[in-house]
């Protein structure tokens, strides 16, 4: 099965990202991992090694979806 990772640093426009995304993402052919990189900070690392440039952003398998714009992986570190 495939990866998908979406990471996320829950603000508003994030969490309605997250709504949507995971309710149209094909669950039979994806494993859903929701990270919240606000609460888990240890994982910001990983996110900017996949890609990440702000979220929310979803990586399926290698690709990154930015979506919307709600933080910038700087703002997401403090």
């Amino acid at each position: 099965m495939n990866k998908a990772v979406f990471y996320h640093a829950g603000c508003p426009v994030c969490v309605n990202a997250e709504e949507r995304i995971t309710e149209i993402v094909d669950r039979s052919r994806y494993d859903v991992e929701i990270v919240h990189l606000g609460e888990n900070k240890g994982r910001i690392a990983e996110a900017e090694a996949a890609g990440v440039k702000s979220v929310p952003a979803l990586v399926l398998n290698s690709d990154v979806l930015h979506i919307n714009h709600g933080a910038s992986m700087a703002e997401v570190k403090g």
